[in-house]
């Protein structure tokens, strides 16, 4: 009888054992799955192929395909200055596998565009700053000054005869221009070109007395004296061209105008996803490939944790409304 008993619990008991491990063996598929990434991922650019924000792109997927082990794909949705893009990326889902490389538009276009149909700081998870652009003030050597002080001196002994080029309305080299004009109390006249190459054009011929450019732009024609580069607007000096002293050296403290770009995702990604994002873009900025490529943009890579990228890109929403509003600045 005590046999027969301990039979049937031992039966039982199988029974159970059978099930648990049959469970086990068709769940490994279901947690192999959940593993991120284990598909493509895909890299939204707001911007047409070739240009500064896409090349910073695709030297940042090929490093993140290699640490990631999957390929991270460059996609460009161009138009409506970036909000193309950011809206296609903010309605996604949150699950790390589309995700945008945002850029001071973000910042910008909160202020200069009504219905965007997303939010900057509420509809996106801010993973990592990956680089920074400093615009310089490059002014015509027919204007007799060296630097910042002799510059704005001169603009206020010769009124109305100072004006700017802009890439165009609402541009990063626009609003530079109306953020000076706010700092110093001086009406320069802006003057918006489509696009950045005829903007620089007119300023190599004097056809206007300043410009802010990036350093790419600037460099050859410093070197060869067809312009004067008065002023970085940075933090620090830049690599590029440490001779030249930041803005707040020359004389206007806390005058920083950046191009940047930064690594986002829809809100609601789960934080194990953005942190692993977080740690393989790091590790992409610090190659020297990505550096380089960077480098030859007159850029810098940056870096910064979720939280600081986060708070920057707030207080460039913050700075920019102010300087748009009280401008009347008009974007393109």
């Amino acid at each position: 009888m005590i046999l027969n008993v301990s039979f049937v619990v031992l039966k039982v008991g199988m029974k159970h054992i059978i099930g648990y491990l049959s469970l086990l063996f068709f769940a490994a598929p279901v947690l192999a799955q959940d593993v991120y990434p284990n598909r493509p991922i895909r890299l939204i650019v707001g911007y047409t192929p070739g240009g500064a924000t896409d090349i910073v792109a695709r030297s940042l997927a090929v490093k993140l395909q290699e640490t990631l082990g999957q390929p991270v794909i460059v996609e460009n949705k161009s138009g409506a200055s970036s909000n193309i893009a950011s809206e296609f990326v903010a309605r996604s889902a949150p699950d790390g596998y589309t995700l945008l490389l945002g850029t001071i538009a973000n910042a910008t276009n909160m202020t200069a565009y009504k219905n965007m149909g997303y939010d900057t700081m509420t509809d996106f998870v801010h993973i990592t700053q990956t680089m920074t652009a400093p615009s310089v003030l490059a002014i015509h050597p027919s204007v007799p000054a060296k630097n910042l002080k002799e510059f704005l001196e001169y603009a206020k002994k010769n009124p109305g005869r100072i004006a700017f080029s802009s890439s165009g309305n609402g541009g990063s080299p626009h609003l530079a221009g109306e953020l000076l004009k706010m700092r110093v109390g001086l009406d320069f006249i802006h003057v918006p070109y489509k696009g950045a190459s005829p903007a620089l054009a007119d300023l190599l011929s004097g056809q206007v007395q300043m410009s802010f450019q990036t350093a790419l732009s600037a460099i050859p024609h410093l070197k060869s004296g067809k312009l004067n580069v008065i002023a970085v607007a940075s933090k620090k000096r830049m690599m590029a061209m440490p001779q030249i002293p930041t803005m707040s050296e020359a004389g206007l403290p806390d005058f920083e105008v950046s191009s940047w770009n930064g690594l986002m995702a829809p809100a609601k990604t789960p934080p194990a996803i953005v942190n692993l994002l977080y740690q393989a873009t790091i590790k992409a900025l610090s190659s020297n490939d990505v550096r380089e490529k960077m480098e030859a943009q007159g850029a810098e890579p940056v870096g910064s944790t979720p939280d600081e990228f986060r708070a920057y890109v707030k207080s460039e929403i913050d700075k920019w409304a102010l300087v748009i509003t009280k401008s009347g600045a008009k974007f393109d």
